[in-house]
């Protein structure tokens, strides 16, 4: 059993969706599977590859054209080689990578999976609608109605998926989480708390809503701070600085983009990791604060209700003024009571997305898809 994963980028400025390809595929190959994955290398000058030169990954010279990203270099490596492999399977959808991994599969009649990664969620569909309907009506529909399967991270991403009007098997497959190793710094149990957001800065995030929860605070402002993580839109990251000037508020820190090690020794000083989304469709960084023992406050546009069944966190309306009571919650909370909430959500995270437990989901899909296994437990048909 072959398969061939294709993405449309591997750097490091993507985020999640690359985050969590590599870390499937790493474990997909500790678990003996014969996995290749198909890019184009970083357009961006300032990003690069993930992976440590790994002879699976295939990064082909980045000559993509047009909104659709048109490339003849992925196109003409698909036609030489895509033959050898049993099962293909795309990240993404909405560009010419996805749809060419689509076309080539149906044209040898090789099953097909797509791992939407929140595209069919209908505000991110709503997002660019004028790009998206003509390639729909092109292409994608016809792509997205003949997979014989789309991978979904959670079963509010399903629900999105059958109202899209895919009635076809949809697995439910948590992405991975790659446990880290532990970070040498430790969080404070004296002095401030630290709130923290880390992830790419673009409007949908409503990162400003730290502030004015912390703005309804007043007399607590001595208490905290506020660390702000990632970079994205420049006119977005201007406007959340100059909030911060207009509202007066001098604990809040732009720290930039962290990656890597760097991250964990960030995320484990926090008191609490934020996520106040309109919407997410996993959340990574959700799992990589649990993992290090911080506690999460995610809106009701993420997944996340097992926050609250599991007392590790806070599944919520963003308002500012339930970001504020959770901020007020957490600065009179023992840290012995902070500590408890983060051990229970490391072990939701070790139980539940560990990588290895999530490659062994998907080799199974993949045996089920080539009619060498029962249906798995975690695939839904209508």
């Amino acid at each position: 059993m072959k398969i061939l994963q294709t993405i449309a980028e591997f750097g490091a400025h993507w985020g999640g969706i690359t985050t969590c390809t590599y870390d499937l595929l790493s474990a997909l190959h500790k678990q003996g599977g014969d996995v290749d994955l198909l890019t184009l290398l970083p357009k961006d000058s300032t990003d690069r590859l993930l992976g440590n030169g790994e002879e699976w990954i295939h990064a082909l010279k980045n000559d993509t054209i047009t909104p659709f990203a048109y490339s003849a270099n992925f196109k003409r490596w698909l036609d030489i080689n895509y033959s050898q492999y049993d099962i293909l399977h795309t990240n993404g959808v909405w560009l010419y990578v996805h749809h060419a991994t689509c076309v080539m599969a149906r044209k040898l009649g090789k099953p097909y999976v797509i791992t939407t990664h929140g595209m069919l969620y209908p505000d991110a569909i709503k997002r660019s609608y004028w790009k998206k309907w003509p390639l729909l009506k092109l292409c994608f529909h016809k792509d997205i109605m003949q997979a014989n399967c789309l991978h979904a991270t959670c079963k509010q991403e399903m629900e999105h998926i059958r109202a899209f009007g895919y009635n076809g098997p949809v697995a439910i497959i948590p992405n991975p989480m790659v446990l880290p190793t532990l970070p040498s710094a430790k969080r404070s149990s004296e002095g401030k708390k630290v709130f923290g957001f880390l992830g790419r800065l673009h409007p949908i995030k409503k990162v400003e809503n730290l502030f004015y929860g912390l703005e309804l605070l007043k007399e607590r402002h001595d208490d905290c701070e506020i660390w702000i993580m990632g970079t994205g839109l420049p006119e977005y990251e201007f406007f959340l600085k100059s909030e911060v000037h207009r509202l007066g508020l001098k604990n809040v820190k732009f720290l930039g983009f962290v990656n890597g090690q760097e991250k964990y020794e960030k995320l484990v000083q926090l008191s609490t990791l934020f996520v106040p989304s309109d919407f997410e469709n996993f959340g990574m960084i959700v799992t990589e604060a649990l993992s290090v023992g911080t506690p999460v406050m995610a809106s009701l546009g993420t997944p996340w209700e097992e926050l609250n069944n599991q007392h590790c966190g806070w599944w919520c309306d963003r308002t500012p003024e339930n970001i504020a009571k959770v901020m007020l919650q957490v600065l009179d909370m023992p840290s012995k009571e902070l500590e408890e909430m983060g051990e229970r959500g490391k072990a939701m995270v070790n139980n539940n997305f560990a990588a290895m437990q999530v490659a062994n989901k998907m080799l199974q899909l993949y045996s089920w898809l080539l009619n060498d296994g029962e249906k798995p437990s975690f695939v839904y048909e209508v």
